[in-house]
Parts: structure tokens; C-alpha cells; sequence
């Protein structure tokens, strides 16, 4: 089967509700700016002018200005045209041109000819030179690798864990972590001292048995809960060093399962 095409299909302009438009509506403004073409142009004035002399394979230390300028003013003429705005600048350029032409058509004397810092040129040089210094350390920038333009970064997804059980690495503990959970011991047994004036007797042998006693291979035991904090200061400092006379003799053993988790005790077996 062929499908056949109405000659007003093929001439149609557009499609409205499946319907073909062949005319357009009499009543149809259209605006001027209604469809605009953006072109690479030229960044500025210097840009044109830079453009110019290596165009024309000029020497930018001895520009000639009336060709320049000739061809600088074609340039803005065809601006004019298109947008006055935009052309706003390009004429502040245009005035100093003619302004260095006309300076370099007077006279000049035996002493300026000597004097090269009296050229008209040398202004406009010198800002031809730092505009192409920034373009081109600009196009250099440019042309290094770019993320998300010319390198892209690459996620991998981790390899899935296997359901076998795995042996967790506790993280080592040293003095500083006992000490900084034994100063909370400490703030605790200060709030909960009695102020009663009686004579104790503690014994560091004495409370190394109670914490031996307490504590087994199996069984893990909080580090806080084996101070006593009616005991007061002293008792809570007898109870540390009881229990770092059993970590250095190798009798008990200090876990903490996370980073700054709790510090737990069990028995050596």
C-alpha cells in the first residue's frame, strides 16, 4: 500500500491540531527580534583591533594607523546597522584612532623625533600587547583538561559483602582514651561525694581481686561500671590503678568496639 500526499500537505507551513496551515493568519505580527542569530564576534575593541594587525600581518610595534583605522571603521559602520547599542564602545575606540591619526599628521620636530615616548601609538600599543598577553594566557586555561567537559569521574559501587561472618578490628587503646573516660568518672564522683569527714583504708590489692572477680573471658563489663562514686575521689583513683595494674600484669583486657565508643573490660582467659 503507498500513502499518497495532498499537494496542500506538501505546501503546508505548519501543523495545528493535526491540522495543515497553508496560509498564514492575516492578523499575524510577528516582532522583529523575533529570532536572533548569535555568531562568535568580537570580545571588544581591542580584540577587533588585534584582530586587524595579525589579520593583515602588521607589526604591532609599528601599527599603521590609517589602514587600521580604515578597516576598523568598516567594521563599526556594519555594527551600526545591526545594533547601535553594542557599537557604543567600538566608537570610543574609533574616536582615539582618529584622534593618534591626526596627532601623527602634524609636524614633528628634530627633538620629538629623538623622543620615542611622544609617539601617539605607544598608549594604544601598550594595551595591545597586555590585552593579547591575558588572551592568549586566557586560550591556555582553556585548553586544560576540564571536569565534566574533557574528564569525567568515575564511581564504582563496592563489591557486595559476603554473609560469612567476619572478625571486626577493634581500634587500639591507649592511655590518652583511658584517661579521657576515667576524667568523666571522675566529674561524676565529685558531684556524688559526701561531705563527711571519716577515715577509709583502700587498697589497691584489694580492688584488683574485686575487678578480677568481676570480670570474665566471656562476659565484657562497661568500664564505668566498676567504680564506685559514693567512694568519692579517692576510691575512684584506687579503682584506676587497680585496673591498670591488671591491664599491664595482663589479667584484663580493655575493648572498645568503636572509635570513641565506650570502653569495655573482660577477663584474659
Amino acid at each position: 500500500m503507498v500513502a499518497t500526499v495532498s499537494a496542500a500537505q506538501e505546501e503546508s507551513l505548519a501543523k495545528v491540531n493535526g491540522e495543515p496551515v497553508v496560509n498564514l493568519p492575516k492578523d499575524l505580527f510577528i516582532p522583529p527580534d523575533a529570532l536572533e542569530i548569535f555568531l562568535e564576534t568580537f570580545e571588544g575593541p581591542l580584540d577587533l583591533l588585534l584582530y586587524l594587525i595579525r589579520s593583515h600581518n602588521l607589526d604591532i610595534l609599528n601599527i599603521p594607523i590609517a589602514e587600521v583605522t580604515r578597516q576598523y571603521m568598516k567594521y563599526v559602520a556594519l555594527m551600526e546597522k545591526i545594533d547601535l547599542e553594542l557599537a557604543a564602545d567600538y566608537l570610543v575606540m574609533a574616536a582615539m584612532l582618529a584622534e593618534i591619526k591626526s596627532r601623527m599628521l602634524l609636524p614633528r620636530t628634530s627633538h620629538h623625533e629623538e623622543d620615542d615616548d611622544l609617539d601617539p601609538r605607544a598608549e594604544l600599543v601598550r594595551r595591545l600587547q597586555t590585552y593579547e598577553r591575558y588572551k592568549k594566557a586566557a586560550e591556555n586555561l582553556d585548553e586544560l583538561p576540564r571536569m565534566e567537559r574533557d574528564t569525567f569521574e568515575v564511581k564504582l559501587d563496592p563489591p557486595p559483602v559476603a554473609h560469612e561472618k567476619q572478625q571486626k578490628q577493634h581500634p587500639p587503646i591507649d592511655l590518652a582514651t583511658v584517661l579521657s573516660a576515667f576524667h568523666g568518672v571522675l566529674q561524676r564522683a565529685v558531684l556524688s561525694t559526701h561531705h563527711t569527714v571519716e577515715k577509709e583504708r583502700l587498697s589497691v590489692r584489694e580492688r584488683m581481686s574485686l575487678i578480677v572477680d568481676l570480670v570474665t573471658p566471656e562476659h565484657f563489663l562497661p568500664f564505668t561500671q566498676l567504680f564506685h562514686y559514693d567512694e568519692g575521689r579517692p576510691g575512684v583513683v584506687v579503682t584506676l590503678l587497680a585496673i591498670l595494674e591488671l591491664h599491664k600484669a595482663q589479667l584484663i583486657e580493655l575493648v572498645q568496639t568503636d572509635p570513641y565508643g565506650t570502653i569495655h573490660v573482660k577477663g584474659v582467659a
